[in-house]
């Protein structure tokens, strides 16, 4: 009897029955996702806000909009005036960009190597990786400055570039090594049958299939590197070396700071984080979907 009742039911009514369920959970999903990001921006929007006020109306109305009264660009001309920014700014992209270079590069070939090859020791790299992600590089603080002190690196972004390589490879190596997996067998033996070297096989035909796993460790890669300031403190405090993270602190007094000048030299430290996401962001949305189905 039941069995034809089922049968006899419309399937629209059937349809609306199992519609509203997943509607609900989409609407959960959408909430959720919404509020993490007020959240995330939230800090960021007063941040931009306030670095175009007065230090009067940062502290009568912090989440106000600047108006004609409260508007003012005094931040930034204090930022240009007193500190050396262009050598922070220049500083922080050197870094940033080789660290960048150098990890993709080491990372997709460890990642290739690992994955396509069999080799004794390849377990124990693996582990050495694995235990890259597990423990965090600051817990060896004092040893990596005593090696940078012996081999005379200290003040240098030589000494940041190598802790920032140390600190990426890890997480490149096990994205990669996931994409790379993926990768058909057929292509690479089809290309080796042409006698084509392992050298070009990975960078002609690995490397671009795989742009979109590189464009995700970049930005996750980046913005540590950027945003740093407990190696830079550490490593390269001199005045010729410090990045921007570094160089914000000689607002921040003891006693009295400088508030205007602080915003606004974040405002200039956000804006390159915020230019790579919105160049990235379609490659970096492929990478995480494209991971997470794979």
């Amino acid at each position: 009897m039941l069995n034809k009742m089922a049968l006899a039911m419309p399937r629209s009514g059937m349809n609306k029955l199992t519609l509203k369920p997943d509607l609900g959970k989409k609407l959960m999903v959408h909430a959720v996702l919404l509020t993490y990001t007020v959240v995330a921006l939230f800090p960021i929007l007063v941040i931009l806000i306030n670095s175009f006020k007065t230090r009067k109306a940062i502290f009568n109305d912090p989440l106000g909009l600047p108006d004609a009264s409260s508007f003012t660009l005094v931040g930034f001309e204090e930022v240009l005036a007193r500190s050396s920014f262009d050598v922070f700014f220049f500083n922080s992209l050197i870094v940033t960009v080789l660290s960048l270079f150098f990890v993709l590069l080491f990372g997709a070939m460890a990642a290739w190597a690992l994955t396509e090859y069999r080799f004794r020791g390849a377990l124990f790299i693996a582990a050495l990786f694995a235990m890259g992600i597990m423990i965090p590089i600051r817990l060896g603080t004092v040893s990596i400055l005593q090696l940078m002190v012996d081999l005379d690196l200290v003040n240098t972004r030589t000494s940041l570039v190598l802790v920032y390589i140390a600190q990426g490879l890890p997480l490149a190596v096990y994205i990669l090594s996931e994409f790379i997996r993926t990768i058909p067998k057929e292509l690479k033996e089809a290309a080796r049958c042409d006698n084509v070297s392992e050298y070009k096989i990975f960078f002609q035909i690995v490397l671009p299939l795989i742009r979109p796993a590189m464009a995700t460790v970049a930005v996750f890669t980046m913005i540590p590197i950027w945003n740093d300031l407990w190696f830079p403190l550490i490593l390269a405090p001199g005045e010729s070396t410090q990045t921007i993270t570094l160089g914000v602190q000689q607002f921040i007094g003891q006693f009295v700071t400088d508030w205007n000048a602080v915003l606004s030299s974040l405002t200039l430290a956000i804006a390159p984080v915020l230019v790579l996401y919105l160049v990235f962001s379609r490659q970096l949305i492929r990478g995480l979907t494209a991971g997470a189905v794979k």
